[in-house]
C-alpha cells in the first residue's frame, strides 16, 4: 500500500519542448556536415561569443593554462583521477580474451579491442563539470583508446583552467575549448580541423543529449542521457535531515531533476520534507534546486522495505541511496538502478565527484536495460573462429549445408557442401564439371 505524502506536478508540454530542440539541433548538425569549421565557427560565435583563432588548445597554452591553477585544486584532480583510473583498471583486468576449442580442431575466441578514438564532451555553462573529464577521458585511456579528442565550452568568455587541467592530466589527446551541439557534431563527423571519432560519451545538457541521439549510428555513445535523478530509499533507522540534504545535492542538478524518497515511515517522511523547508530558502543553487523540488520531488511511504525495494525498481533511478538499517539487502533485492550507495557513510555525491565509479549513469528509466559509462563501453567484443581439423570441417559442412537449405539460403549451403565434399568426400551434385579440388 503506498501514500503519497508529496507527488510531482503533471507533465505539460514536454513533448513539444522536446520538438523544438529536435528540430534545432537537426539544423545546426546538417550545417556542420555541409561547412565544416565554418559553422562550427558560426554556432561557436552565437551561443558561447567565442571565435579564437583555432579551438583547440596547443600544447603550450594547456601548460599555462594547469600552471596558474591552484596547487590544491590541482592535488585533488590527481587525487580524484587515480580512484577513476583504479577502478577502471580492475574493471579491465575483469575482461579477459578467451579461446575455447569446442570440437576437435574448432577454436573460437574473443578479443576485446579498443575503439581508434572517442570523443569526450566535458560541460560547462554554470557548471563547470571537472569531473566529467576524469570519467570519460580516465576512463578511455584505461580501455586503451589511442586518441581521445576533448571539448568544453568557454564560460562567459573564460578559459575553464580547472577543466583544462582535468582534461590534460586525464590523458586528453587533443583539447578544444568549444561546446554544445557544434562541439559535437564536430567530434561525430568531422572537420577540417577535428577527425572524426568513432564513439561519443559525457553528460550534457538537452541540446547536447539531443544532438548524441540524433547521431547514434553514425557514431556510437556512450548512453542516452536526461536531467539528473536521485531516489533514497529509507527505513525509520535513517536520519531525516542526511536524507533531506542528499536530496537537494541533486536537485541542484536542474530545475527537471526528480528526487524521490521512499520510505517505511511517514514520521520520516514528513521530517525530511520540513527540513527540506527549512533548507532551500538558505541555498546558493535555490533557483534550480527549488523547482526540481516543486515540481519533481517525490515522497512515498510503504508498508515494508521489500515493497520499497520493488517500487524503486519501478522508477529505475540514475543514483538509488539506500539508507537503512541493513543497506546491503538492496544488493539482493534491487536490480534497475543506475548505482547503488549503500549507507550513510556513502552518498551520491561521493559518486558524481570523488570515490571513483562512473558518474555517467543511466536516466529516464533505461538502467531497466543498460549499466552507465566504463571501461567495457570503450572496447569492441569482436569473435574470431578457426577450424584446423579437416574431418571437423567437412562435419560442420554437412550440417552448415542442411540448415541453411531449411532457411532457402542455397549459397551459404553451398559454402558448406564445398567443404564437407573436400574434407569429407561428399557428394557435389550442383557442381557437375566443376574442378572441385582435392582434399590436402
Amino acid at each position: 500500500m503506498r501514500e503519497f505524502l508529496k507527488r510531482p506536478v503533471p507533465k505539460e508540454k514536454a513533448g513539444q519542448d522536446s520538438g523544438r530542440v529536435a528540430d534545432r539541433v537537426s539544423a545546426i548538425l546538417t550545417d556542420v556536415r555541409d561547412r565544416g569549421d565554418a559553422a562550427v565557427r558560426t554556432y561557436s560565435e552565437q551561443f558561447d561569443k567565442w571565435s579564437p583563432e583555432t579551438f583547440r588548445l596547443s600544447p603550450e597554452q594547456i601548460e599555462k593554462i594547469v600552471a596558474d591553477v591552484p596547487q590544491q585544486v590541482i592535488e585533488d584532480i590527481v587525487f580524484v583521477q587515480e580512484q577513476v583510473r583504479t577502478f577502471a583498471r580492475h574493471q579491465r583486468e575483469a575482461l579477459r580474451d578467451i579461446e575455447v576449442e569446442t570440437l576437435p580442431g574448432v577454436h573460437l575466441g574473443h578479443r576485446h579491442l579498443p575503439v581508434s578514438a572517442a570523443g569526450a564532451y566535458v560541460p560547462g555553462g554554470r557548471y563547470p563539470l571537472t569531473a566529467s573529464a576524469h570519467m570519460t577521458i580516465v576512463t578511455a585511456k584505461v580501455a586503451g583508446v589511442p586518441r581521445v579528442v576533448a571539448c568544453t565550452p568557454p564560460i562567459r568568455g573564460e578559459v575553464p583552467a580547472a577543466t583544462v587541467a582535468a582534461m590534460h592530466l586525464a590523458g586528453a589527446d587533443e583539447i578544444h575549448l568549444l561546446g554544445g551541439v557544434q562541439a559535437v557534431a564536430a567530434m561525430a563527423v568531422g572537420t577540417e580541423t577535428i577527425d572524426r571519432v568513432d564513439l561519443l560519451a559525457g553528460p550534457g545538457n538537452a541540446y547536447v543529449a539531443e544532438a548524441k541521439r540524433q547521431l547514434f549510428g553514425e557514431v556510437g555513445i556512450d548512453l542516452f542521457a536526461g536531467p539528473t535523478e536521485i531516489l533514497v530509499v529509507a527505513d525509520e533507522a535513517a536520519d531525516p535531515f542526511v536524507v533531506a540534504v542528499d536530496l537537494l545535492s541533486q536537485a541542484e542538478h536542474g530545475p527537471d531533476s526528480p528526487a524521490v524518497l521512499v520510505t517505511t515511515s511517514a514520521e520520516l517522511g514528513r521530517a525530511v520534507i520540513e527540513h527540506i523547508e527549512r533548507l532551500l530558502p538558505g541555498m546558493p543553487t535555490r533557483d534550480f534546486a527549488e523547482p526540481a523540488w516543486r515540481d519533481h520531488g517525490e515522497v512515498v511511504v510503504v508498508d515494508s522495505l521489500d515493497e520499497a525495494f520493488a517500487v524503486a525498481d519501478g522508477y529505475a533511478s540514475e543514483h538509488v541511496e539506500v539508507l537503512t538499517e541493513n543497506p546491503r539487502q538492496a544488493l539482493e533485492k534491487m536490480r534497475d538502478y543506475g548505482a547503488l550507495f549503500l549507507g550513510e557513510g556513502t552518498c551520491v555525491s561521493y559518486g558524481d565527484k570523488v570515490i571513483g565509479t562512473n558518474h555517467v549513469l543511466p536516466t529516464r528509466g533505461a538502467a531497466r536495460y543498460t549499466g552507465g559509462l566504463w571501461v567495457g563501453k570503450y572496447l569492441k567484443t569482436v569473435t574470431y573462429q578457426e577450424v584446423t581439423d579437416t574431418s571437423s570441417s567437412a562435419h560442420l559442412g554437412e550440417v552448415c549445408g542442411r540448415a541453411a537449405r531449411v532457411e532457402l539460403f542455397e549459397g551459404h549451403a553451398r559454402s558448406g557442401d564445398v567443404r564437407a565434399a573436400k574434407y569429407g568426400n561428399a557428394e557435389l551434385p550442383w557442381a557437375q564439371g566443376e574442378p572441385t579440388g582435392t582434399q590436402r
